[in-house]
C-alpha cells in the first residue's frame, strides 16, 4: 500500500521528528511513503491532500502539523475549518486519511510529548482502514 504524508512547515523541526516517527511506523504496517509534501501551515494542507489523494498511486494519507494555541481564536476557527476538510476529503476520495496534526489550541509545553505519538497514530489510522 502505498501514502503520502502531508506536513505543515510552520513548525518544521518538530514535524522533521514527526515525519521520522511516521516514517517508522509505516514501515511497522508495511506501508509505502510513495510522497511527502511541505506546504507553508495547517490552512494548506486541505488542497495538497486534496490533490494527492486524487492520484491512483496513492492509497491513503496522513497529515502531520501543529497549531499552536494563540491570544486570538483564528487559531482554533483556522483548526476546525481543516479538519472538517481533512474529513470530507477523506469521504469523497474513499481512501483512509491519518490526522496528526496537534491542536488546535496546543500550548508549547504540550507539544513534545505529544510529537510521537500522534505521528504514530496517524499513520497506524491509515493501515486499520484500508
Amino acid at each position: 500500500m502505498k501514502i503520502a504524508i502531508v506536513c505543515g512547515s510552520f513548525h518544521q523541526s518538530e514535524v522533521e521528528k514527526m515525519l521520522e516517527w511516521a516514517s517508522d511506523e509505516a514501515s511497522k504496517h508495511e506501508l509505502t511513503i510513495d510522497d511527502v509534501v511541505w506546504v507553508p501551515g495547517a490552512m494548506e494542507v486541505p488542497l495538497a491532500l486534496d490533490r494527492l489523494l486524487g492520484r491512483d498511486d496513492i492509497d491513503g494519507a496522513a497529515c502531520l502539523g501543529i497549531i499552536e494555541k494563540g491570544q486570538t481564536q483564528h487559531g482554533l476557527a483556522m483548526g476546525q475549518a481543516v479538519i472538517k476538510s481533512i474529513i470530507d476529503l477523506q469521504l469523497t476520495w474513499d481512501k483512509p486519511v491519518g490526522l496528526g496534526i496537534i491542536g488546535p489550541g496546543a500550548e508549547p509545553e504540550h507539544i513534545g510529548p505529544r510529537l510521537e505519538p500522534h505521528a504514530r497514530a496517524a499513520v497506524a489510522a491509515i493501515s486499520s482502514m484500508s
